[in-house]
């Protein structure tokens, strides 16, 4: 569809106040973990490349953009080489994106210095990933950073776009992202170097740790049931917070975006399988179950699942192992933020009074931390479940490295006698040096066994989360 260069020119214009010499306004104060990374890369990149911000709909995508340019602007940076558009916008999405740099272009000369393009929900660009890797290999003076709520314009060039972008992949707000948005003072928790280096600490920095921790609990619960999603965290009624976030994910995510990207017109029972999964969030991809009781046909259960992984609503977990008995396996499944399930479900608060629902959105909070925090380091993640029953909720595997995480989130003091699993576990895989109980009461801290340390959740997400802002791998 033709859209008229005018109308096009004046979109652009709004979008970029400061070719007007004017400031973005209302920008907050606060900034992701993954800024100083993008910074890195938009201003001194390691290889030339274009960057891929990926992840969820609603996690602040586009105030890292826009807090990008400001730092940019502010480096004296001129303003008519920086551009951003949206084609989540029905005019620019329409028009194209060959039409959008025509219009600035024709607006705002190009000056000396390199072009920075900001292209924000970039799936609905045609031909998105060839249009990067040609703008990379004959136009060295462009920086590219483009943002994807879903994954097909990965996997759509995935062979030609090698070396020609990096990927920052953004999870919902870690647990200490949570704390600084809402402005609360973070306790004197001692930054560590590695979980590894827990095994060597002295018994009263333990009760240090212990102590400063307790106050993190109520913070903890409440950031389970609102979320890691920016918009929902400064919202003051937990019950308005979950109703956007249900809107967001059900009218946005499920009944646009799967129309619009994927051709979905099914989409009522596109509906029904996803609260089918919010009832058994850390649950077996059981294809079968799943077909007999929503009367869906399993390839469609299938593709259903696949669409939500696309789309970063689920987490996708394989056995752990190789060979006949892991291809027989079945996935384990876990939504992509812990909020996601009470919302949907509208179950307000009600999930701190239920123990196993509450376990649940721990151990979910912590896939999620854990996806966060090692993706870039190429881990890869797992569970593990002998012919025995005897399970191991999180195996994280980076390099030679294997690290158990067996999540008890309980009243109940913990002993080995529950960790069969994790145990046996240790036991099989000599080369395991240390693994970890994630628990409740905040005592709990302390070596158990020779390999196992227990952490209380709230404590393991706040260091999980706080070694992202000096970009450093605490996990070893």
């Amino acid at each position: 569809m033709k859209i008229p260069r005018e109308e096009l020119i004046a979109i652009l214009s709004q979008f970029n106040p400061w070719w007007r010499g004017e400031k973005i306004f209302d920008l907050p104060e606060w900034k992701r973990g993954a800024f100083q990374e993008l910074m890195q890369w938009i201003e001194s990149p390691p290889a030339h490349r274009a960057i891929l911000l990926s992840g969820p709909r609603q996690i602040g995508k586009t105030t890292l953009l826009l807090q990008a340019i400001a730092e940019l602007l502010q480096s004296g940076i001129r303003p008519g080489n920086i551009l951003y558009a949206t084609f989540d916008h029905p005019v620019c999405k329409l028009a194209g994106l060959d039409a959008v740099l025509e219009a600035w272009r024709e607006l705002e000369p190009k000056a000396e210095g390199p072009e920075y393009l900001f292209l924000d929900e970039a799936q609905f660009i045609k031909n998105i990933g060839t249009w990067v890797k040609h703008q990379v290999d004959f136009f060295k003076t462009k920086r590219i950073v483009f943002t994807g709520s879903s994954t097909p314009l990965i996997q759509a060039d995935q062979e030609s776009g090698v070396g020609r972008w990096h990927t920052l992949r953004l999870s919902t707000l870690s647990f200490y992202e949570y704390l600084l948005i809402k402005k609360i003072q973070l306790p004197p928790i001692p930054v560590i170097s590695s979980l590894q280096d827990l095994f060597t600490t002295a018994k009263n920095e333990f009760l240090h740790m212990t102590e400063s921790a307790r106050v993190l609990i109520g913070h903890f619960h409440e950031y389970l049931v609102r979320g890691g999603f920016p918009q929902t965290v400064l919202i003051e009624s937990i019950t308005q917070a979950q109703k956007l976030l249900r809107e967001d994910i059900v009218d946005k995510v499920l009944k646009r975006d799967m129309t619009a990207l994927f051709g979905v017109r099914r989409i009522l029972e596109l509906e029904q399988m996803f609260i089918y999964l919010c009832m058994h969030d850390g649950g077996m991809q059981d294809t079968q179950t799943i077909s007999k009781e929503l009367g869906i046909a399993k390839p469609t259960v299938q593709n259903f699942i696949d669409l939500f992984e696309s789309t970063h609503l689920i987490y996708r977990l394989p056995p752990f192992g190789y060979g006949k008995e892991v291809l027989r396996g079945k996935n384990k499944l876990y939504l992509g933020d812990p909020a996601i399930a009470p919302a949907v479900l509208m179950k307000g608060k009600s999930i701190l009074e239920d123990p196993d629902a509450l376990g649940k959105c721990v151990e979910t909070a912590i896939m999620g931390h854990l996806w966060s925090h090692s993706a870039a380091n190429h881990a890869k993640f797992s569970y593990w479940r002998n012919s025995k029953e005897k399970e191991v909720d999180l195996i994280v595997e980076m390099g030679e490295k294997i690290i158990p995480i067996e999540v008890k989130y309980r009243s109940q003091n913990v002993q080995p006698s529950d960790l069969a699993g994790l145990m046996d576990f240790c036991k099989q895989k000599p080369s395991v040096q240390s693994g970890y109980v994630i628990t409740k009461a905040p005592q709990d801290l302390g070596i158990l066994s020779e390999k196992i340390m227990r952490i209380p959740a709230p404590l393991f997400c706040y260091w999980l989360g706080a070694s992202e802002f000096v970009q450093k791998n605490i996990i070893p």
